[in-house]
C-alpha cells in the first residue's frame, strides 16, 4: 500500500471515529482534539505530537462535529478573548506542513495566518491583534510573535533546543516549555518570557522531574502535568505542590470551568487512549465526559469569553548589545561562603554548539557585578573563586534581547527573594559595565 493511501486511511479513521455522548448540563460547550496517537513531549526532539494525524471537534448542544471537516489534520485549538474565533494548527493535505489558521465559530472558510517553510504549531492569541506560536527553524521549534493579520514573525526565544508555548498569563507573559538539563539528561521545564523576548526566566527553580502543558487558573496558579501526576505553582511557595488527583497519566492542558471543576485529559496506562474527564478538586473520583472508541481525545478548550491579558510596552533600547546587573551572586540556592566569589565568566555558544568563553569580570564583596553582553544568542554564567576554580556554573542557557537592560536579584534566586535596599558596590565603583562583547576580555577591578 502506498504512503499516500495510508495517510488518507488515517484521516478517514479520525473523521469516522465517534466519541461518547453526555448531557450538555455536565459538559459546557468546548473544543477538543481527537487523535490516533498523542505524544505530549515529542516537541522536545522536534517531533510531531500527532504522528498519526488529528482532528478538531466542537461539542455543544448540537452534539459533536468537526471544526474544519475538509482539513487532513487539525489540532491545538485556542479561542479568541471574545469567544468568536479559533486559532489552530492545520494541514489541508496529509503531506503538507502544519500551518496556523483562524476560523470563525459561526462558520465560514478558515484563513491561513502563517506561511512557514516547516511546521508551525501551538498558536495562542495575544492582545493587540497578535499571536504567538512555535515555528520549526532548522529542525528546532522557536517561539515567534506575529501580527494576526499576517506579516513578519519575530523570534522571542534564542536558546538552543526546542520551545513550545502553552498559555498566555494574565500579566501578559508567554508561558512556554523547553528542555532543561538535569544531570546527564534533559526534562521539560516551564519558563516565561515577555512578548518582545525579554525577561526570560524559569517559573520555579526546583528543577527535577518533567513539567509540561502548563495552564493558568483563575487564582493565578499554574497547573501542569508530570506524567502520572498533576502539580501546581502557587504564589505562597517557591516550589511545586503536588495535587491529590486520581491515579492516571495526564496530558496536561487543564481547563477550569465556571463552577471550579476541572476538565482533564488522562488515561489509565500507555496502552489505552486518553479521555476527557470532569473532576472536582480534592474529589477521589472523576466522571468521563468524552471518550473516543478508536482515538484519544485531548486539549479540551472551553468556548467562553475570557479576560484580555495585560499588554506591556517594550522597554528595549536601540542597542546592538544588552546589559546585565546582578545585585548579589550570593543569593543562590546552594550556599556560597562569604567573599568566596572572585569573578564571573560569561560563555556564548559557538557555531559548532560548543561553549565559547567571552571573558571574565570581577564580582564585588557584596556579590554584585555588571556586564555588557551580546544580544539575541545563548549565554551562560560561571562563578569563580580567587584561584579561578568553578564555584557554580549554569547547566542551561539563557539570553538577553537586543537593547535589554536586566537586573537580577541573584544567581538562581527564587521568586520569593527580595533584594536588599542598597546601591550595589559595582555601581559605586563604576556605572560602566564590563564589556563581554569582545572575546577573551578580562576586566580589571574587584576584590
Amino acid at each position: 500500500m502506498s504512503r499516500r493511501l495510508i495517510a488518507i486511511g488515517i484521516v478517514l479513521l479520525l473523521s469516522s471515529a465517534k466519541v461518547g455522548s453526555i448531557s450538555t448540563f455536565e459538559a459546557p460547550p468546548l473544543l477538543y482534539t481527537a487523535t490516533a496517537e498523542y505524544k505530549a513531549l515529542a516537541w522536545m526532539t522536534g517531533g510531531d505530537r500527532f504522528p498519526k494525524s488529528a482532528k478538531l471537534f466542537i461539542r455543544d448542544g448540537q452534539g459533536d462535529r468537526e471544526l474544519v471537516n475538509h482539513f487532513a489534520a487539525s489540532a491545538d485549538p485556542t479561542l479568541s478573548f471574545d469567544a468568536t474565533r479559533v486559532l489552530f494548527a492545520g494541514k489541508q493535505a496529509p503531506r503538507e506542513h502544519w500551518q496556523i489558521w483562524e476560523v470563525h465559530l459561526a462558520g465560514g472558510a478558515p484563513r491561513q495566518v502563517s506561511s512557514c517553510r516547516d511546521d508551525c504549531v501551538r498558536p495562542l492569541y495575544l492582545p493587540g491583534d497578535r499571536l504567538t506560536f512555535a515555528e520549526k527553524v532548522n529542525g528546532l521549534f522557536v517561539i515567534v510573535v506575529a501580527p494576526l493579520a499576517g506579516g513578519t514573525a519575530t523570534p522571542v526565544t534564542y536558546s538552543p533546543g526546542n520551545h513550545l508555548p502553552t498559555d498566555i498569563l494574565r500579566d501578559g507573559r508567554i508561558l512556554f516549555e523547553t528542555a532543561h538539563a538535569v544531570g546527564k539528561g534533559f526534562v521539560s521545564e516551564l519558563y516565561t518570557v515577555y512578548t518582545n523576548g525579554s525577561g526570560v526566566e524559569a517559573y520555579r527553580c526546583d528543577h527535577g522531574s518533567s513539567r509540561h502543558s502548563g495552564k493558568q487558573l483563575a487564582s493565578g496558579d499554574i497547573v501542569f502535568a508530570q506524567g502520572y501526576a498533576l502539580a501546581r505553582f502557587t504564589s505562597s511557595v517557591a516550589h511545586e505542590v503536588r495535587l491529590a488527583v486520581p491515579a492516571a497519566e495526564y496530558a496536561g492542558d487543564v481547563v477550569e470551568t465556571s463552577n471550579g471543576d476541572w476538565l482533564l485529559a488522562s488515561r489509565a496506562s500507555p496502552n489505552t487512549n486518553f479521555a476527557i474527564f470532569r473532576w472536582t478538586p480534592a474529589a477521589a473520583s472523576r466522571r468521563a465526559l468524552i471518550t473516543g472508541r478508536e482515538t484519544s481525545v485531548v486539549q479540551p478548550t472551553l468556548i467562553s469569553e475570557r479576560p484580555i491579558p495585560n499588554r506591556h510596552p517594550s522597554g528595549l533600547h536601540d542597542w546592538d548589545y544588552a546589559n546585565l546587573l546582578c545585585l548579589n551572586a550570593y543569593t543562590s540556592k546552594p550556599a556560597i561562603g562569604a567573599r568566596h566569589i572572585a569573578s564571573v565568566r560569561l560563555y556564548a555558544r559557538g557555531i559548532s554548539g560548543a561553549e565559547k568563553a567571552l571573558g571574565e569580570a570581577p564580582v564585588e564583596k557584596d556579590g554584585s557585578f555588571y556586564l555588557r553582553t551580546p544580544a539575541d544568542q545563548p549565554l551562560k554564567i560561571e562563578l569563580l573563586d580567587m584561584q579561578g576554580r568553578t564555584i557554580k556554573k549554569e547547566a542551561g542557557w539563557f539570553w538577553l534581547r537586543r537593547g535589554e537592560q536586566r537586573v537580577c536579584v541573584g544567581c538562581h534566586a527564587g521568586p520569593e527573594t527580595a533584594p536588599e535596599n542598597a546601591v550595589p558596590q559595582v555601581l559605586l565603583r563604576s556605572t560602566l559595565p564590563a564589556d563581554m562583547t569582545i572575546s577573551s576580555h578580562v576586566a580589571a577591578g574587584g576584590h
